[in-house]
């Protein structure tokens, strides 16, 4: 048989963004809007500040009637934050509060520190004022009828306050993504079902269940949990069909390579289409994207995704940190999916030359380097727990202390 081809990363992730349509809309209260994908523009009903106010506690002054430090004026009015001063009268000055609004007739603001209230009640100025001296204009913040968030935009809890400050208590944002769960292989052993000493032989802890799940859960998806498929075509068939009836996604992990065990792919091939990559990177070889017909003969009914990541943890972790998340983001309605990356000193040796683009475990040494996890392995997942971020390391390039490497943060990724 000849050998497949392989298809570089950028290739495969340009056809799966290629199929990921954003999802529906609906509105949610900023209570509940965090992380998720603003889906229109948000414009502005008001300016803000509505009018000049005070950026500090102070005076509000006439400049002209402090020619010099050391003058004393008497004070006519006091203006709290949340209420409106009258014009401010020549030779006098208003006791003023951050946020309070400045009245006519002033052009500067004092702060109280260079004051000193005298015994007769006036108070003496100890600076010299210049015009517009701690004032916030009207609008400086945001204009009237400005765009303040711009749709595509992944709501932060800032982003959220900002929309509050407008008048905002609900944004339109792309649905959710229902996404059904699976991992496949007589092997798995869920946590809790059966302790350490009693596992039986060639059984292993089913790790990828929870992380993945986790990972679909800080990206705003809603998890099907579809448990664990077992090394039979038809039962698989049967469950991917059932779930794709109501989910977005299905994503499976192991189970799409070509072995005899390996079910997921005729499965899904047999009510839909399948392509699997090959994929050069290392961990994470084999990658599957598809689609399952929901009435199991064509896409007219409609279709659910499907995606097939490797069984090895860390392969299945990066590919989906490379693969899933950005699509899982698109489908939401969010453009910009590539992760930031920098570029960091190696202070470790790498002289390895290998084929593929290698995601390397790494972290920060405190220094201002990266130290290299010693363990590489697809099946070392502690890796993924020791390093705080991956470095991506092109083909046939060693590494050397002190050479520069582009490094992605997992705060990037997750």
């Amino acid at each position: 048989m000849k050998p497949q081809a392989l298809t570089t990363l950028d290739e495969a992730l340009a056809a799966v963004l290629a199929q990921a349509l954003p999802l529906g809309v609906e509105h949610v209260d900023l209570f509940n809007a965090d992380g998720r994908v603003l889906r229109a523009d948000c414009t502005s009903a008001l300016q803000v500040p509505p009018q000049d106010n005070s950026a500090m506690d102070g005076y509000a002054v006439r400049v002209a009637d402090l020619p010099a430090a050391g003058m004393a004026l008497p004070v006519s009015q006091r203006i709290p934050a949340g209420h409106v001063g009258t014009e401010l009268q020549p030779g006098s000055v208003a006791r003023i509060f951050t946020g309070a609004p400045v009245p006519p007739g002033a052009d500067a603001v004092l702060m109280q520190e260079d004051s000193t209230v005298l015994a007769d009640g006036r108070v003496q100025f100890n600076a010299v004022p210049k015009p517009g001296q701690n004032i916030r204009r009207a609008g400086e913040d945001i204009a009237l009828a400005s765009t303040v968030l711009a749709a595509g935009t992944r709501l932060t809890p800032a982003a959220i306050g900002l929309a509050a400050s407008i008048g905002m208590a609900a944004l339109p944002v792309g649905r959710k993504p229902r996404v059904a769960l699976f991992s496949t292989g007589d092997e798995l052993v869920l946590p809790g079902t059966v302790a350490p000493q009693d596992m039986r032989p060639g059984s292993i802890y089913n790790s990828n269940r929870y992380f993945l799940r986790a990972l679909l859960q800080r990206l705003g998806c809603e998890v099907v949990d579809g448990g664990i498929l077992p090394d039979h075509r038809a039962q698989t068939a049967e469950a991917i069909h059932r779930v794709a009836q109501d989910c977005d996604l299905v994503l499976s992990s192991a189970g799409v390579s070509v072995g005899e065990e390996d079910h997921v792919k005729p499965a899904v091939e047999q009510q839909g289409t399948l392509n699997l990559w090959m994929i050069s990177m290392k961990p994470g070889k084999p990658f599957a994207y598809g689609q399952v017909f929901r009435n199991g003969q064509d896409a007219s009914q409609g279709v659910a995704h499907f995606m097939g990541l490797p069984g090895n943890p860390v392969s299945s972790f990066i590919t989906f940190l490379l693969l899933v998340r950005p699509f899982v983001l698109r489908l939401q309605g969010l453009q910009d999916v590539a992760p930031r990356a920098t570029t960091v000193t190696a202070q470790f040796a790498w002289p390895k030359l290998e084929k593929r683009r290698e995601f390397l475990r790494a972290r920060h040494d405190g220094q201002g380097g990266l130290q290299l996890f010693g363990n590489q392995g697809s099946g070392v997942l502690t890796s993924t727990v020791w390093g705080d971020g991956l470095i991506d390391n092109p083909p046939l390039t060693p590494i050397q202390p002190g050479d520069s490497v582009r490094f992605i943060p997992f705060t990037e990724l997750m």
